[in-house]
């Protein structure tokens, strides 16, 4: 048999298409690979999709803004002194985009101004953060994207 360029190039082709196909079966069936929705009830989130844009219209326009920074305790947000611990009512949810078994969720209770998110609780990476609070008459919502 008699090798030539187009003999080589299909094997080289099949080759590829084979390695692939090989990946796409790998990824697809193997549980280290888990693809993880970003929510588990998303039609019914995005039905309520217009009061989140109201809730994050508010905190945007409250006086001051929440800020955050790392600290050798852990998380540590700083908010506005228009905020009261004792009026207010939420919650804070920690999202981790890329494992939904880290995802977790305190109660909002701030002390002074500030509210500490242990360290314990927070492994290095991309987080986002989701504070949602009320003040009775009011909604309020604050989104970030941190990197601990």
């Amino acid at each position: 048999m008699k090798w030539n360029w187009g003999k080589g190039i299909v094997v080289a082709m099949a080759c590829f298409m084979g390695f692939i196909l090989y990946m796409v079966i790998t990824m697809s069936t193997d549980d280290n690979y888990s693809h993880d929705l970003v929510t588990e009830e998303y039609y019914a989130k995005e039905m309520a999709y217009q009061t989140e844009i109201d809730a994050e219209t508010n905190a945007r326009n409250l006086v001051g803004e929440i800020s955050g920074k790392r600290t050798p305790e852990g998380w540590l947000l700083t908010f506005p002194s228009s905020i009261s611990e004792s009026t207010n009512k939420g919650t804070v949810f920690l999202y981790r985009p890329s494992n939904q078994q880290l995802d977790f969720e305190v109660p909002l209770a701030i002390s002074g101004s500030n509210l500490l998110i242990p360290d314990n609780q927070l492994i290095d990476g991309r987080w986002n953060i989701i504070i949602e609070w009320t003040d009775g008459e009011e909604e309020y919502m604050y989104k970030k994207s941190i990197v601990y």
